[in-house]
């Protein structure tokens, strides 16, 4: 998975748990919804100030949205 997408997937994770719309983020974050919308398609490769605004948005740290998501283990 590119970093791109795991950026996605964090972003997208992150903002529907808190039942945030991409508007919300975005305000928050003082990003337009668009740009919001490219991260969490992955078409866009957000520069660190970005993850940082994101990151700050959320409450948590920039590397929470670079963690890979672990495959769940069935036992």
């Amino acid at each position: 998975m590119e970093i791109e997408e795991v950026i996605a997937t964090n972003v997208r994770r992150l903002r529907n748990a808190r039942k945030w719309t991409q508007e919300a983020l975005a305000e928050k974050a003082h990003l337009s919804s668009r740009y919001v919308g490219a991260i969490e398609r992955a078409n866009v490769s957000a520069r660190v100030s970005i993850i940082g605004r994101i990151a700050d948005a959320f409450g948590v740290e920039p590397a929470e949205l670079l963690k890979r998501s672990r495959p769940k283990v069935r036992g």
